[in-house]
């Protein structure tokens, strides 16, 4: 690894004698934060790629949304667009639909894509766009300091809601599949290599690919404890073609929570 002099951050690894994978952009998520797991994921998968042949660096379009989440744009050495609140999956459709050889990464936060970008998410399923949507799900808006988003858990406390959530909360793995999503899979940000295999199956998939990573926020909301006690992953008999048992799976709550890809299977691109 090398380090910026000033800064005294990492920015990149030698490989071949050149520098790759990162940026020379200040790392300002807080120390410990788990999104800095998910962009070590990401890296990972897209080396393999490349370096496997599946895809070329050239082809590949990092986008983001506004949140903690999208820094990840600024700090991998890839073709990136930082759009609007919720905007990212209009934005990328469009390369995509411009340069159907593009391979499109998209990244947003939960408040940033089940609140402002709604309505794009559920579009975006629908025509079953060719692209992968990576979800940090951490149940607050972080950027902001803590206030609730449609995936907090009912009671929970912060900045807009002092005296607990009262609403239950978005499954938006229920969502996906409803709305038309081919492939919808969930993992866990500390889980590196797990979360690196299923980028890659993501990007890989013909359609649209949901990877929702519940990626737990230290500083506002850490449920790091609860989630490694609850979380198990789907086995090699579960059937992921099938919609009734994705129907169940993605249904399932209470003491465990499942992990995996839940429902995968082709249909038309748009």
């Amino acid at each position: 690894m090398i380090k910026n002099n000033i800064s005294n951050n990492i920015i990149g690894e030698i490989k071949d004698g050149e520098l790759v994978e990162f940026t020379s952009a200040k790392k300002t998520w807080c120390p410990g934060c788990t999104n800095f797991a998910i962009m070590a994921a990401t890296k990972k998968a897209l080396s393999e790629l490349i370096t496997d042949g599946n895809i070329e660096k050239k082809d590949v379009v990092v986008g983001s949304g506004i949140g903690c989440h999208a820094k990840i744009a600024d700090y991998l050495d890839f073709n990136s667009f930082c759009t609007l609140h919720g905007r990212v999956l209009p934005i990328v459709s469009g390369m995509k639909v411009a340069n159907p050889a593009l391979k499109i990464l998209a990244f947003s936060g939960d408040g940033d894509a089940y609140a402002e970008g709604m309505e794009h998410f559920i579009h975006s399923a629908k025509r079953n766009i060719n692209l992968t949507y990576v979800v940090h799900d951490n149940k607050v808006f972080a950027l902001t300091t803590g206030q609730s988003t449609p995936t907090s858990l009912k009671g929970y406390k912060g900045k807009s809601t002092p005296f607990g959530n009262p609403e239950e909360p978005l499954n938006p793995l229920l969502l996906a599949l409803s709305s038309g999503a081919t492939f919808i899979a969930r993992s866990y940000a500390m889980e590196i290599e797990k979360t690196k295999e299923l980028i890659k199956k993501g990007m890989m998939h013909q359609g649209f690919s949901l990877i929702n990573i519940i990626q737990p926020c230290i500083t506002f909301y850490d449920n790091r404890k609860e989630i490694a006690e609850k979380m198990y992953w789907l086995d090699e008999k579960y059937d992921q073609g099938d919609f009734d048992s994705a129907y169940t799976k993605i249904r399932e709550n209470g003491n465990k929570i499942p992990m995996g890809i839940f429902y995968q299977v082709q249909k038309n691109i748009f």
